[in-house]
């Protein structure tokens, strides 16, 4: 038996790079092409991997106040400058430098993205809620296809994700209670950083997320009110058909 949708329930808040598109994949493509076209030999999935993994240390030194505020586009940015010199790739021009930093705006969906949100959205409100900056969001949306209604960025609280401040944020842009809004994570930190404040919660797996050598926490956790294995089956769970 279906279990009920959590009650009160009006509008799900989205995490987006991991949980609604393959940030990985996609990054990968992109510079394989870049690659191509300027006849480079760089290991293109060690350099996405390294790049996710310079985005929580940098969105810490804006947090700890080392740097002002500093927008997800910028910070991606700076990473990229001091990968490529670590990777010796070297002869881009700025352009082919900014136009692989957006490679972030271009992002693909996961198989299920699409027709799980244009789903969902049937019954539910559907936001973003995500450390991307809006223009990257809405340029992800145009490219991807992804059925928003309202794009909601920690920029807009000039605050980064796990800050409550993030959480209440949407909560009260969209006009609603904590508990009527459920944030979707495929990352369990942001689920409890949003329970926290009262939010509902619906856990959905990715298991590709960081490649198929990697091992994310899969488990279903009974902290969070929902879990699901994509958005078709967290539409199911929540009673959308």
């Amino acid at each position: 038996m279906t279990p009920p949708t959590p009650a009160g329930v009006h509008a799900l808040a989205f995490d987006v790079f991991g949980t609604v598109v393959d940030w990985r994949s996609s990054i990968i493509r992109e510079g394989r092409r870049l690659g191509d076209a300027r006849h480079l030999q760089v290991d293109w999935a060690r350099l996405a991997d390294s790049w996710r993994a310079g985005y929580g240390p940098a969105m810490d030194r804006v947090r700890k106040g080392e740097m002002p505020w500093t927008n997800i586009d910028r910070l991606h940015h700076m990473i990229l400058d001091r990968l490529l010199e670590e990777f010796g790739v070297r002869g881009l021009s700025d352009e082919d430098k900014d136009q692989f930093n957006r490679a972030w705006h271009r992002l693909t969906p996961w198989p299920d993205a699409v027709a799980g949100l244009t789903r969902l959205r049937r019954r539910f409100l559907l936001a973003t809620l995500s450390n991307g900056n809006v223009a990257l969001l809405v340029n992800m949306a145009k490219h991807a296809g992804l059925p928003w209604d309202c794009i909601l960025s920690a920029e807009l609280a000039r605050r980064y994700k796990p800050d409550p401040e993030v959480y209440r944020m949407a909560a009260e842009l969209l006009g609603l209670r904590p508990e009527q809004v459920m944030m979707v994570a495929a990352h369990k930190g942001d689920l409890r950083a949003a329970a926290a404040v009262g939010l509902r919660t619906a856990f959905v797996t990715r298991p590709l997320e960081f490649g198929p050598d990697r091992k994310p926490d899969l488990a279903p956790d009974p902290a969070f009110d929902v879990f699901a294995t994509d958005f078709l089956d967290l539409a199911a769970k929540l009673g959308v058909r």
